[in-house]
């Protein structure tokens, strides 16, 4: 039957891969892939003998609706992304979404999740966690995901390459505080390494000891407030201070501040200017 299969590849030992996947990419006509070269060796090892299309997050709609036509001619496909669940955090997403738009089956072959396998090896509260997946590069939007994850009781998880690791690092402490934090590498690898920290201890490991390979970083959530209120004034404040600190105009960060305390714009502008004389 025409259908996309999401299948879930190894995220570095390649024994991880299931039967059921095997036997899907095996059988499907078509394989989706976010860098074809790096499938191509996966499809190797495992002797499958596949078309490969490329398949990536600067690929256009024009290519989504392309293999859409293929699936809805008769054919069937398989979308994976170089290591772990493809569409988590991934191109893949959109692929499916446009699947699902025009009426196409998508089936799940579970795979390993460099996510849920991080949490797992953390040491960290398991029991409630928010995926943050990659931060923004750009400041304006940087900076207020930081502000929000910074109230989040849940245990956070991020993904950082490792040129980005200590302004990252550098940011989280600004914004949450000397947090314990779990910096997971080379999972399922030879050299697999889990760092269990805080967070100024994190950043001045990894500025003697160059960091090496992707990250994904776990970070214990913020501390339960009292019922009465999530924050007081000054905490805000604070929150306004690190935004400016960070290049933001005083109104902008009052505003973004605003959109995760109890205090309106007006409020926490007014105090700033009045700390600030």
């Amino acid at each position: 039957m025409s259908e996309l299969f999401v299948v879930g590849t190894p995220i570095g030992n390649l024994k991880d891969i299931t039967y059921r996947a095997v036997e899907t990419l095996k059988s499907v006509d078509f394989i989706c892939a976010e860098d074809t070269r790096v499938t191509a060796k996966l499809l190797s090892h495992f002797d499958i003998k596949k078309p490969l299309v490329s398949y990536h997050e600067h690929s256009s709609g024009q290519t989504a609706d392309s293999i859409c036509s293929r699936i809805l001619s008769g054919e069937s496909a398989a979308i994976v992304t170089d290591a772990g669940m493809p569409c988590i955090s991934d191109p893949g997403e959109k692929l499916v979404k446009r699947c699902y738009e025009l009426g196409i089956k998508v089936t799940v072959v579970p795979g390993p999740v460099a996510c849920a396998s991080a949490l797992a090896l953390s040491g960290l509260d398991t029991r409630r966690f928010s995926f943050e997946g990659f931060l923004p590069v750009a400041k304006k939007e940087r900076q207020p995901r930081l502000a929000k994850a910074a109230r989040d009781e849940n245990t956070l998880i991020f993904y950082e390459a490792p040129h980005k690791l200590i302004t990252t690092l550098e940011d989280m402490l600004t914004y949450f505080g000397d947090r314990r934090i779990s910096l997971c590498r080379e999972l399922t690898k030879i050299h697999e390494e889990v760092f269990r920290t805080t967070l100024s201890q994190a950043i001045e490991h990894y500025k003697t000891t160059p960091p090496k390979g992707e990250f994904v970083l776990v970070i214990e959530g913020a501390k339960e407030q009292p019922q009465e209120g999530a924050a007081t004034i000054d905490d805000a404040l604070g929150q306004v201070e690190a935004l400016v600190n960070n290049g933001m105009r005083a109104a902008d960060a009052c505003k973004e501040i605003a959109k995760v305390s109890p205090y309106s714009k007006g409020e926490l502008y007014s105090k700033y200017l009045e700390v600030r004389k």
